[in-house]
């Protein structure tokens, strides 16, 4: 693969969101959060907002900066770097692509509302210990001009703190996309406790009733009106998951550089240096393969499929080696609190699961070209 390199504008993006976030969100932001049993950081996601970020895929009609997906890359690699607990994900990037593709005064209005930071989302999809969009069982019965849900979605991220929730649900049409507010009667939220300390939710569906304009699309066709948002939100996760591993990597380097062993800096081995230059030869692989899929994204959105899942795959893999020879390099004090290894190793192991993991864009990967 041909390394990709970021144009100026994306460049200068980095570089401000960079010191927006060092300064606003670094890890001992989540260090503290986690200590205070805090989940979400409402303050931080108002600035990221008044910033432009909810509305980076936002047309500027409704008030965002419409700055596209490799714009929205380039913001979550650095909240990947200082672990930044936002709703980007959720909200300004699935959410949105899935909003901005209906029609109506209703979207648009929620549309304003995200770019300013006044409506958040969540996208209540896995029924199961793996992803898989295609094994939905929370039943939408036709009720009148509505419908009625059941079920249980056990594994919602931005679960207990959204505003609305984007609901996949069987009906006798096929697989729906529903937009309920979370507050619905009968929906129940129960908080899980997350290894990354961030915010994630089980949500249960007891006799749901719901109008037909909470309907995205028609009947049958929400996998399809969702594939978009689910393409758009794994690129970015990819990013972020990208921008961790490299501050993972800087953490372990910057050790290497300074612990002595036999009175010589551990850095000096060879053994060690091999290590180190392989897993920098992997990331910038995988940064040019994220690099690509906000490319395609942007240009060619319909057939962004295997940019994507080759990216997500690479980030996957590329943050599991990163992390645990972080630690291995740290040695014993690695595993320790007192060190940030842990909190971007526990990020990286949810995030690696988190909308496909990398057997799920493998096989995509192998299906797309013909293994």
């Amino acid at each position: 693969m041909a390394k990709l390199i970021q144009t100026e504008e994306e460049i200068l993006l980095s570089e401000s969101a960079n010191g927006f976030l060092n300064k606003a969100a670094p890890v001992s932001r989540l260090r503290q959060m986690r200590d205070a049993g805090e989940h979400s950081d409402p303050e931080l996601w108002q600035d990221m907002a008044a910033a432009g970020w909810a509305g980076v895929l936002v047309p500027e009609a409704e008030g965002g900066s419409d700055m596209g997906h490799a714009a929205a890359q380039v913001l979550a690699r650095e909240m990947g770097r200082t672990l930044a607990v936002s709703p980007f994900i959720s909200t300004a990037v699935m959410a949105t692509t899935v909003l901005r593709n209906q029609s109506g005064p209703q979207s648009r209005t929620r549309l304003q509302e995200i770019a300013e930071g006044s409506l958040t989302y969540s996208i209540a999809l896995d029924e199961s210990a793996k992803f898989n969009p295609n094994s939905i069982n929370l039943k939408a019965e036709k009720r009148g001009n509505g419908y009625v849900l059941n079920g249980l979605k056990p594994f919602v991220v931005d679960g207990s703190m959204a505003d609305r929730v984007l609901v996949l649900a069987r009906s006798e049409d096929g697989l729906c996309l529903f937009d309920l507010a979370r507050d619905t009667a009968g929906l129940a939220t129960t908080a899980i406790q997350m290894i990354d300390s961030r915010d994630a939710a089980s949500l249960a569906f007891e006799n749901v009733e719901v109008s037909g304009d909470t309907l995205l699309g028609d009947p049958g066709a929400g996998l399809e009106l969702l594939k978009p948002a689910l393409e758009a939100g794994q690129a970015v996760l990819a990013a972020e998951t990208a921008g961790l591993s490299e501050a993972a990597f800087t953490l372990t380097t910057d050790y290497l550089k300074e612990r002595k062993q036999f009175g010589v800096t551990i850095g000096s081995f060879q053994a060690l240096q091999h290590r180190a230059a392989h897993l920098w030869c992997e990331m910038e692989l995988t940064h040019s393969a994220i690099l690509n899929a906000a490319r395609q994204l942007d240009a060619n959105p319909q057939n962004a499929t295997l940019a994507v899942s080759v990216a997500k795959a690479r980030a996957t893999e590329t943050s599991q080696k990163v992390v645990q020879e972080g630690v291995q390099m740290h040695g014993g004090i690695g595993m320790t609190d007192a060190f940030d290894m842990g909190f971007y190793m526990k990020r990286a192991r949810v995030a690696a699961e988190w909308l496909g993991d990398y057997g799920y864009h493998a096989a995509i990967v192998a299906k797309l070209r013909g293994f």
